[in-house]
């Protein structure tokens, strides 16, 4: 299982031709919390091939052990950037009444439906136990839709919020009484060694979605305009060089040096992250109909108030970042 890192682009990672002490003295430090999991390929590619840097970007990386804490860590400023369900940027208006902005897209959550063997299809969930990150937020939704269509309301199954990906998969693995978990890779890789089903793609199921994104809290982009687009551009080139087919064996490296796992898994999860309309989109492109469908499913379950969405996402400074490259 992973466990929670602290990462700094000063440590042994490769340097970028003429980039030197004097130069590192004049960097931004950016403080970034996201999930562990594979959909970070594109952030360890960029500390990796030294594109934060090159663009004078000192980025300190943590992992979280839930959405709760990712949240209370970004409006509490602990954290300058969050990379995760862009659900959670709403979540913090909704709930906290705090301005976080959505400020570019990722992937589509990679999300699959997993279920104990012994269930044969989403009806037998009736009665059961769901494990999820946190009960109102992101995948939690998603996969409530998903059962809200194959007609069970939410009042036939129970939650459990354990937290992040590779704890939802542990709860599974120990008690069959946790029917079902929403996964992605590599626990989604894992789960199926282990036996465990999946019942499928979530955005099969429950249509587009907006899964990860990059979010901050208003006040802290007004403050620190340069240094998004700065970062923004840097992601964007991990992205491209991440989906290269000619840069496949030093992914599976990269991925390999991060998630320490066997090669089959590693394998298995890069696919999965070049697969198109599930797995890393194109240059880290927001989906409006994902985002769209996002919304509305949060207003069906998350039961939230009333939102101006213009506030929730501002692309500027990705459409800038996208024309400088």
């Amino acid at each position: 299982m992973l466990r929670r890192q602290f990462i700094s682009t000063t440590g042994g990672l490769l340097l970028i031709s003429g980039f030197n002490k004097a130069s590192y003295a004049n960097t931004t430090t950016v403080k970034v919390i996201v999930f562990p999991g594979a959909q970070n390929l594109s952030m360890w590619a960029a500390l990796e091939k030294g594109f934060f840097k090159a663009k004078g970007l000192d980025v300190q990386l943590t992992y979280t052990m839930n959405s709760i804490e990712l949240r209370d860590g970004l409006a509490d400023g602990k954290f300058n950037i969050a990379h995760s369900a862009v659900d959670n940027s709403v979540a913090i208006v909704d709930y906290k009444n705090q301005e976080s902005v959505i400020l570019m897209g990722g992937d589509s959550s990679l999300n699959e439906l997993f279920y104990q063997p012994e269930l044969k299809t989403l009806q037998d969930i009736r009665g059961k136990v769901l494990v999820v990150d946190a009960p109102n937020t992101a995948y939690a939704l998603q996969v409530k839709k998903a059962l809200a269509l194959a007609g069970i309301p939410d009042t036939e199954y129970k939650l459990n919020p354990v937290g992040r990906t590779a704890l939802r998969l542990e709860a599974m693995q120990q008690s069959k009484d946790n029917a079902a978990a929403p996964l992605n890779p590599p626990f989604s890789i894992q789960a199926k060694q282990a036996g465990l089903k999946s019942m499928g793609k979530l955005v099969d199921l429950v249509g587009p979605y907006q899964g990860q994104g990059m979010f901050a809290m208003r006040p802290w982009i007004n403050e620190h305009q340069d240094v998004i687009e700065k970062y923004i551009s840097a992601w964007i080139m991990a992205v491209r060089w991440s989906l290269n087919p000619g840069n496949k064996n030093e992914a599976i490296e990269i991925l390999s040096k991060n998630m320490k796992l066997d090669a089959q898994i590693i394998e298995q999860s890069y696919q999965l992250l070049v697969t198109p309309g599930f797995g890393l989109d194109k240059d880290a492109q927001f989906s409006q109909k994902g985002f769209d469908n996002l919304l509305s499913i949060r207003t069906e379950f998350g039961k939230g108030r009333p939102l101006d969405e213009k506030k929730l996402v501002d692309l500027k400074y990705y459409e800038r970042a996208l024309k400088s490259l």
